[in-house]
């Protein structure tokens, strides 16, 4: 039925536009054209404001979980500080990123901070395997199982994170809806990747 009604339609279009002189015709045909151009770039924009509004959503709810790592590192610090001569180099690093202003950085920012932070982190924390007083104490205890926590919770927000990215990007990159992008000034995200050293197993040499 419901093709049956467009199929008439198109035909009463026919009729009627057939009676229409052939400059006037043309000029009908761009303006349908241009209306129908202008949908499509009305619904390509949209889907890519909702799919960039998924995006910062997601790494919002990531983001909570970053901050809290944040906020132990001043603590990590202290307590491996001691035991920290091979790892010198990463323990100063560490104290150099801890120094930037967290709240004043971009999304992008963030996301190379943490990446690095991840696997500098993972490199403190495996001191207590070459000194077993560091394993025994109490604040490094602590400090463990609150950051396998918050880990566990930044592992799971970033798979949600990069699969939102992962769409984001494809409809930025992607033909013809990356002319919209383009014209509107939408551009790729970048995805938090989980960093070499976490790939692998630390060791540390005495």
């Amino acid at each position: 039925m419901g093709l049956f009604l467009i199929y008439i339609f198109i035909y009463k279009c026919y009729t009627h536009f057939s009676r229409i002189g052939g400059i006037k015709m043309l000029y009908i045909i761009i303006i349908i054209i241009l209306v129908i151009l202008l949908i499509c770039a009305s619904i390509t924009y949209n889907s890519l404001v909702k799919l960039y509004n998924r995006v910062k959503e997601a790494f919002s709810t990531m983001d909570v979980y970053l901050k809290k790592r944040w906020d132990l590192i001043p603590n990590i610090v202290e307590t491996v500080k001691g035991y920290s001569k091979q790892e010198k180099e990463t323990l100063t690093e560490v104290v150099k990123i801890r120094s930037n202003s967290y709240d004043d950085m971009n999304i992008n920012d963030k996301v190379n901070v943490n990446t690095k932070l991840s696997g500098d982190i993972n490199k403190l924390m495996a001191l207590a395997e070459a000194y077993p007083e560091l394993k025994a104490n109490e604040n490094y205890l602590d400090l463990s199982n609150k950051l396998t926590e918050i880990e566990e919770d930044i592992a799971n927000s970033r798979k949600y994170y990069n699969g939102s990215v992962r769409i984001y990007n494809n409809k930025v990159e992607m033909f013809p809806s990356n002319i919209i992008a383009k014209i509107f000034g939408f551009k790729s995200e970048k995805m938090f990747e989980i960093s070499e050293d976490e790939k692998q197993n630390i060791k540390i040499e005495l």
